[in-house]
């Protein structure tokens, strides 16, 4: 086990994943910390969610933020100066050659093939697989049982549903989200949504940076 103290920021039902996956991986996760209050006193996985994210202690802990809203994400890390961990479940194929950024978590049973690049505070979700040499910008969450052929590109905070499959050689735009079982055969532009078989562009995504 590991003896430096990791914290989890958020209290939802997205943490208990990602402090199982902490515990399976023998790491110390030592607190909880989450903004509402109703949450202050009560445990996730046996670990107490001790108060609001204003208090996390910077001094010697290691974090991950463990909300899957990508734009909170994205905040959170900017306001929260901790030094950030990456996770990954042991039962999680990543091949050596693959570089996973800081404060990202890969889940029990993803697969991360040769070559690729995962970025910062990326959530590789359950059983989701990402083939060789794809790139994956920071902030991109691939939801569960997500699949991305070879050479795909994803830009900072895009989402893949559940379910969702990507093509050989395409590239989704920053902040733009496939809907849950959506097969993307063409390449997608910046903040749209899109779904279907194949998927097709709906409407503009409400998703944006703040």
């Amino acid at each position: 086990m590991s003896a430096v103290g990791i914290v989890v920021i958020g209290g939802g039902g997205h943490a208990k994943v990602v402090i199982g996956a902490l515990q399976a991986a023998e790491r110390l996760v030592i607190a909880v910390y989450d903004d509402d209050p109703a949450t202050w006193g009560t445990a996730l996985l046996g670990v107490r969610v001790v108060g609001p994210i204003s208090a996390v202690k910077k001094e010697s802990y290691e974090g991950v933020i463990a909300i899957g809203d990508n734009v909170t994400r994205k905040v959170i890390s900017e306001k929260v100066k901790l030094q950030w961990t990456t996770v990954t479940h042991p039962t999680a194929y990543v091949h050596p050659s693959v570089r996973v950024g800081v404060g990202s978590v890969v889940f029990a049973g993803a697969v991360l093939q040769p070559e690729t690049k995962i970025g910062d505070h990326v959530i590789v979700n359950t059983g989701a697989t990402v083939d060789h040499d794809c790139t994956i910008g920071d902030f991109v969450h691939i939801a569960p049982g997500a699949n991305l052929a070879g050479a795909v590109q994803l830009g900072e905070g895009a989402f893949l549903g559940i379910g969702s499959t990507v093509n050989p050689g395409v590239s989704i735009g920053a902040w733009t989200v496939v809907g849950a079982g959506g097969v993307v055969t063409r390449s997608l532009p910046d903040h749209v949504v899109a779904f279907g078989v194949p998927a097709k562009i709906k409407r503009q995504s409400t998703e944006r940076t703040k």
